[in-house]
């Protein structure tokens, strides 16, 4: 799915920053931060080599979010060390590692684009009006390629899983 100019967050319209990801280009790169031993940085090289699911979410201290975060945790599972996952939002490193350890996620890394949004900023999902990530999946394969790009139009809609499971398969 493409990248409308913007978003909607219960029917209100807002901008997205950047310039959409489209299927087929090279990805665009990252910093995004973890913690496990302080604060670690995850790039886009610490991804290559095996195919990657990117799933943002505006924060995963919000209902939908939790629910697209255990489905994915769920699948990805199923997949064993096949693949990589993120997930990817504006939350702390140490509020992300506390929902996933109370929540049991363990087959995504949480990474946060906390420090400087670059992230948001470079793959368009960074809501302009509110400053946090719209609700968005990506696939890439081992390469870094994109395969799969939605921006999920309502922001407080579900993605569509099967068509990013679809993908990260293929």
């Amino acid at each position: 799915m493409s990248r409308p100019g913007a978003v909607t967050f219960k029917g209100a319209p807002l901008t997205l920053a950047g310039d959409a990801v489209t299927v087929g280009q090279d990805a665009p790169d990252f910093t995004l931060h973890y913690f496990e031993d302080g604060m670690q940085p995850i790039t886009l090289a610490d991804v290559k080599g095996k195919p990657t699911l990117l799933s943002v979410v505006p924060s995963l201290d919000t209902g939908v979010c939790q629910i697209q975060t255990k489905k994915f945790n769920e699948t990805i599972g199923q997949m064993g060390d096949q693949v990589n996952a993120l997930t990817v939002s504006l939350d702390l490193p140490f509020a992300m590692n506390r929902f996933c350890g109370a929540e049991n996620i363990t087959n995504l890394r949480s990474a946060s684009d906390y420090q400087n949004r670059n992230f948001g900023k470079n793959w368009g999902t960074l809501i302009e009006e509110l400053l946090i990530e719209c609700r968005a999946i990506f696939v890439l394969d081992a390469d870094g390629k994109v395969l799969h790009v939605q921006y999920v139009d309502e922001v407080t809609d579900e993605p569509d899983y099967e068509a990013a499971l679809a993908a990260l398969k293929s």
